[in-house]
């Protein structure tokens, strides 16, 4: 799904970029999220930012896809070295073959995907066995507050629980390695 006008503006700010460096990726690495990643895929990768802190790991090689012509234009003024984007809508990542990648990363776009159980299943797909998926999600009962004040348009169906998540990812076949939760967020790290 798009991003609203408000939530694209909100997802582009330097205080988002603070949360991302600060607290999401440290987290991820606390996780075991290490250098030497392997072939790494973000998921729902915007204006490029996650790239940057990804690409500090030094994968093999790094691909991000985005729903959002918009984000992928703002990624690719970024010129990051070794950096593939692309729009392709994370629910039939076609642009990946079989497993394919030994990383995936996720910083919290799932919820903004209507099929979000399909995009899970399709990470188990494009990921080698013994892969990693490192996922951050906001647990629904913290999204209604927060829709309610800012109004960012997050779909009103299929608004997951934390153990709806989970749930869905061991059913997928992934092994929850290590969780952590953190002010309604949880942050995973999963092998397939």
């Amino acid at each position: 799904m798009r991003l609203s006008n408000q939530e694209f503006k909100a997802m582009n700010t330097a205080f988002r970029r603070f949360i991302q460096r600060k607290v999401e990726f440290p987290t991820f690495q606390r996780l075991g999220l290490t250098n030497n990643p392997g072939d790494l895929l973000e998921i729902g990768c915007g204006s490029g930012y996650g790239a940057t802190l990804l690409l500090s790991l030094e994968p093999k090689s790094y691909a991000g896809v985005d729903l959002m012509p918009e984000q992928i234009a703002l990624a690719q003024q970024r010129e990051l070295a070794g950096a593939h984007f692309s729009v392709q809508d994370a629910s039939d990542l076609k642009c990946c073959a079989d497993e394919s990648k030994d990383t995936v990363v996720i910083f919290g776009v799932l919820h903004h995907i209507p099929s979000w159980r399909q995009v899970v299943q399709e990470c188990y797909r494009v990921l080698r066995t013994g892969g990693k998926l490192y996922v951050e999600e906001p647990d629904a009962g913290l999204l209604g507050p927060w829709e309610r004040v800012f109004h960012w348009g997050h779909p009103d169906t299929d608004i997951f629980r934390l153990r709806e998540l989970e749930a869905h990812m061991e059913n997928c076949g992934f092994s929850i390695t290590q969780r952590r939760y953190l002010f309604g967020f949880g942050i995973y790290a999963a092998r397939k």
